[in-house]
């Protein structure tokens, strides 16, 4: 049936159905495809399978090596979204809110992506999230490969409400000492997670990476914290273009500036919590 959709823990796919927004001709389980529930080193990259749920990525031996994709996974919301939903199904519904979106961003993760007979092939996740590539007919996402730098990385999200729940904004930050570079990604504020490269190169270059490679810690001023807070905010929303008519430029409407506010905050935090 080639009209079937394949299904792992079905958090995102049934609720569309549920809501009469899908009628799928049929649907494959793929939970008992026990390869691609686990994850393993290789070549200095950690392969985590697509069916690795939420819940299974926030155990401390996970989160020792995937510290920012570990936080992310424990954001996902209640037990019963974490116990059941997927890394995989994450990038594959490809939803804004995605809390591990712009984390596999920051990483740079790679898809493996297996096809009808045998075949496989391996593609960065941006190229799918953003609608450049898409799975072909036949094909599934099996792992993702993910590097394993051994530096500091954070995860934080705001949500509009008290305890779990979906992100209003979110923001990741992984640090990359043997490339003396900062990689930031922001998530929920346009379809796919926004990485703000001018704010990454210009953090990197106040940073003192001998003292990262030495001590795993160093402290930038609160006022670079902050300026580097408004440079991410101002990357990923910026100012409205100018009326052609006037030469002014409107301003944002107030829930918009909130907005901006916030990823700054994120953004800020985020950097200092990695540097700390």
């Amino acid at each position: 049936m080639p009209a079937a959709v394949p299904v792992a823990g079905g958090t995102d796919l049934m609720a569309a159905v549920n809501a009469g927004q899908l009628r799928p001709a049929a649907l494959v389980g793929l939970g008992r495809i026990s390869e691609i529930r686990g994850w393993e080193y290789r070549d200095g990259h950690g392969i985590l399978g697509a069916g690795l749920t939420h819940a299974r990525m926030g155990r401390p031996d996970f989160a020792a090596l995937f510290p920012a994709l570990a936080a992310a996974a424990r954001a996902a919301g209640p037990p019963q979204t974490r116990n059941a939903g997927t890394l995989g199904g994450n990038v594959v519904t490809g939803a804004p809110t995605g809390d591990t979106l712009p984390v596999l961003a920051a990483l740079e993760a790679t898809l493996i992506v297996a096809g009808p007979g045998g075949a496989r092939r391996e593609t960065p996740v941006g190229q799918l999230l953003s609608g450049r590539e898409m799975l072909r007919p036949g094909e599934v996402v099996g792992y993702l490969r993910v590097p394993l730098l051994h530096a500091p990385q954070t995860f934080l999200k705001a949500t509009g409400r008290t305890g779990p729940g979906r992100a209003v904004a979110s923001a990741a930050v992984v640090l990359d000492p043997a490339r003396r570079g900062v990689r930031c990604a922001i998530g929920a504020v346009a379809p796919m997670p926004l990485r703000p490269l001018e704010a990454e190169q210009w953090a990197a270059s106040l940073i003192d990476w001998s003292a990262v490679r030495v001590r795993g810690a160093v402290a930038l001023a609160p006022e670079a914290l902050s300026a580097f807070g408004e440079y991410v905010a101002m990357s990923c929303i910026p100012d409205p273009a100018p009326d052609p008519d006037t030469g002014r430029t409107p301003a944002h409407p107030p829930a918009v500036l909130h907005l901006r506010r916030t990823v700054a905050a994120l953004a800020r935090r985020a950097l200092g919590r990695a540097l700390a």
